[in-house]
């Protein structure tokens, strides 16, 4: 059962293999001091090998594997054969979704993807784009499978049926979240709702100093900030990854983390680009300093 797996004893096997995966644990600073049980990386097998390999990803998702370390990433948040696995905004048949629903369809489970709310309130957002490009993306089943997607916001969080997955997955999300009325907790409720009991909360998000403000609009928000939110919604925290840290990110760039690479932002939101921005400063940095981390809801 997953539950044991997540929170097994600490045997040297598990160590052999943590250390076999690559997985780099970072020490924990005083703002995180608290016991936290040490959870085994999964093994990855042959279907998460060629889901990585594919040929129906775009030559520029692929192309940022060596930023993004979706191998490594998933053996550290535990992805397994035949898990269902919800994936939170993914965009356009996003970067994840290329990988995750080909996996789940080869190893006999599910992909569902959490998308826009087209019932939400906010007439200056128009999500039905986002469905229409989803949808469009994932249309070849011999590829992705029988994809699920849901209509699911912060005034409808119920859409997903509750219990019904084994991870979830959010990439770069809370950001928005921070700005939205501070709408975090709302969210985290509704992922511990969704997950079964042992289940999964991964977690992949631009990294802020700690002390900085999460609504300040810079795409960065604290490690801490997220690892509060989802211990006031009940998960446990099992592990934190430098696996996607990025040292040479300042994090204090013209145009907050959409200065960087793969977005490239060379002026202000709503205005026209500028074609004199100097670039190359911010492509040696590379992409953003990600935290990487894992949470479980308790059996």
């Amino acid at each position: 059962m997953r539950s044991t797996h997540i929170r097994s004893a600490f045997q040297p096997a598990a160590l052999a293999l943590i250390l076999s995966s690559l997985v780099c644990l970072a020490p924990l600073s005083p703002v995180f001091a608290q016991a936290i049980t040490p959870v085994a990386a999964a093994t990855d097998d042959a279907a998460l090998v060629a889901a990585l390999q594919g040929p129906w990803r775009s030559p520029a998702n692929r192309a940022r594997d060596a930023d993004r370390h979706p191998r490594d990433s998933l053996v550290f948040w535990g992805l397994k054969p035949g898990d269902t696995i919800v994936e939170v905004e993914p965009g356009a048949r996003g970067w994840w979704t290329e990988i995750l629903a080909p996996y789940a369809k080869a190893t006999g489970g599910t992909y569902v993807a959490a998308l826009p709310d087209r019932g939400q309130a906010n007439p200056e957002e128009d999500p039905e784009p986002a469905h229409i490009a989803f949808w469009k993306g994932v249309a070849d089943q011999s590829i992705f499978g029988a994809v699920k997607a849901y209509d699911f916001g912060r005034n409808n969080t119920t859409a997903i049926p509750a219990a019904s997955a084994d991870l979830v997955l959010v990439a770069r999300a809370f950001h928005n979240w921070a700005r939205q009325g501070d709408t975090t907790d709302v969210y985290l409720r509704a992922f511990f709702t969704i997950l079964k009991p042992g289940g999964i909360l991964a977690v992949e998000q631009h990294r802020a100093p700690e002390g900085s403000d999460p609504r300040a609009g810079t795409g960065y928000v604290p490690e801490s900030y997220v690892i509060d939110a989802a211990q006031r919604a009940g998960f446990i925290l099992d592990a934190r990854s430098d696996i996607n840290a990025n040292p040479k990110d300042t994090r204090d760039h013209p145009f907050g983390v959409w200065t960087l690479p793969p977005t490239r932002r060379s002026a202000a939101p709503g205005q026209p680009p500028d074609p004199d921005f100097d670039h190359r400063k911010y492509d040696a940095i590379g992409e953003s300093d990600r935290m990487t981390l894992r949470f479980h809801k308790p059996a």
